[in-house]
């Protein structure tokens, strides 16, 4: 399988970690692939018509995007029913983890394309504002009500620990670990596992 994208991008890592987690690893081709929010990547648009990573070629030939679908379908593929439980409360409390991480994760990749890539001039301070304050606002949940069940290593949790890796790259909040400490003590022990070790961006 070919898994198209850059592991700088929380989306694509967070598919990585997810296929080491279930074993799918060495099965598991990275192809190094990159995109520019003004431009299209012609060979990515070949596979999908979003043109957005990460993108995932099965052995078959069968294209498969976005990040959710994707981790999903690993843990389909190789049976492991531990990342996605099929218990019903337990299903959809993953899921909804799973949801703010790719909201979180929308939101931080938003605020850099906004700070670093759009000229200065064009800059628009109030979406930038606002950007911020949605970064506080769901590390604010995690941290009240959302830690017992990041102990578990979930989709969820995962799709966290990546998009808070990023925020730590890119250096979106700076003072996070001081406002958020159960936060960031979870998100320094989760990055020790072998998976994110692996997968960890290169600045």
């Amino acid at each position: 399988m070919k898994l198209y994208g850059s592991l700088n991008s929380p989306f694509v890592r967070m598919s990585m970690v997810t296929a080491m987690e279930c074993g799918l690893g060495l099965k598991v081709q990275l192809v190094n692939t990159s995109v520019n929010p003004t431009e299209a990547n012609a060979a990515l648009e070949k596979l999908s018509p979003i043109a957005k990573i990460p993108v995932l070629e099965t052995d078959h030939g069968q294209v498969i995007y976005d990040s959710r679908v994707i981790m999903e379908f690993f843990c389909h593929t190789s049976g492991n029913k531990n990342l996605l439980p099929d218990e019903p409360i337990k299903h959809f409390r993953v899921l909804t983890l799973l949801a703010m991480a790719q909201g979180l994760g929308d939101t931080t990749v938003g605020l850099r394309y906004e700070t670093f890539t759009r000229p200065k001039e064009a800059l628009w301070p109030e979406f930038v504002v606002r950007q911020r304050l949605r970064i506080g606002a769901v590390m604010s949940e995690l941290e009240a009500k959302w830690m017992p069940h990041l102990s578990d290593l979930t989709l969820g949790s995962i799709g966290i620990a990546a998009v808070l890796g990023y925020i730590e790259l890119r250096q979106l909040a700076p003072d996070w670990k001081t406002k958020f400490p159960h936060l960031a003590h979870w998100q320094e022990q989760f990055s020790k596992r072998e998976s994110m070790a692996h997968t960890a961006p290169t600045p």
